[in-house]
């Protein structure tokens, strides 16, 4: 395990993972809202968030969680493990919302600085959640579907499994 991919929708436990993760393995730990987001919630450019996801699938060892599927082929290709974090709608959004107020006006460790959390982005952010369930899960079906076989493809679909799989991980030699 050398370069791991992990994919989830909003509030599925992507960035806990990965520095639970990161933490076990000693990866380095890319969270892909540090590469969409500037200090103060100003958008990156997709030709410069495409550009940054290519710098960092191009190094030898990294744990890289979220989006930006526009790069999905080509992290996928580097990638020896891909983790799908596939959980509820329900619980995704009482996830947000848990994680919206227990760090309201502060910025969470996979955001940039000066990103803090705020009440009122909820309502946006929930529209983007309901929009895009059916066509973002089917997005992460097809990706694992279509992993190179030398690529594991592991579906954490509860905290058992999430705690099961942590559990068999171990250091990462260099």
């Amino acid at each position: 395990m050398q370069r791991v991919m992990i994919v989830g929708q909003p509030g599925a436990g992507k960035s806990t993972l990965a520095r639970q993760l990161g933490e076990r393995t000693g990866l380095p730990v890319i969270h892909i809202d540090t590469i969409h987001w500037q200090p103060g919630w100003v958008e990156r450019s997709r030709d410069e968030k495409t550009r940054l996801c290519h710098e960092v699938e191009a190094g030898d060892r990294w744990i890289f969680e979220g989006g930006h599927s526009q790069t999905w082929d080509t992290r996928l290709a580097r990638a020896d493990v891909l983790i799908w974090v596939d959980r509820s709608l329900a619980l995704r959004c009482w996830r947000v919302v848990f994680r919206t107020l227990s760090n309201r006006g502060h910025t969470r460790p996979d955001l940039p600085e000066n990103c803090p959390e705020l009440l009122g982005n909820l309502p946006e952010f929930f529209k983007y959640i309901w929009s895009s369930r059916n066509t973002a899960r089917a997005k992460m079906e097809q990706l694992a579907a279509t992993a190179p076989a030398e690529c594991q493809v592991v579906r954490l679909r509860s905290n058992r499994e999430t705690t099961e799989f942590l559990a068999s991980v171990g250091p990462v030699l260099t």
